[in-house]
């Protein structure tokens, strides 16, 4: 299983912890030191949908000039923004076998990850 996020985050941070608390191995991710590649994030839109997992409603969001959030035309302008802020990305990513998830939602963990 593969978590997605930055280690500074707290809803990353509850995630983790209940992770750890359930005993479920994971491999960590920090968006902030090794970045998200096109494929990757092509790989979540194939399957989720890039509107999921690009959150509107964060600080990094709500601070981008006007202009640039206008210019979010098509897919490719979203995933190429997604890229450039990977602080954009909804928080945690959930990799584990089909299973994908944006979030933490403790109902959902206990259904999926035990």
């Amino acid at each position: 299983m593969k978590v997605y996020g930055i280690t500074n985050c707290n809803t990353v941070k509850k995630a983790l912890d209940w992770l750890k608390a359930n005993h479920v191995a994971y491999e960590f991710h920090d968006f902030k030191k090794l970045g998200i590649s096109p494929e990757k994030l092509h790989e979540w839109d194939s399957k989720a949908g890039y509107e999921k997992f690009m959150n509107k409603q964060g600080l990094t969001w709500k601070q981008l000039d006007p202009g640039v959030k206008e210019s979010i035309k098509t897919k490719e302008d979203a995933l190429k923004l997604l890229q450039q802020k990977t602080s954009m990305i909804k928080r945690p990513v959930i990799e584990a076998g089909d299973f994908l998830f944006f979030g933490f939602d403790e109902g959902i963990y206990k259904g999926e990850l035990l």
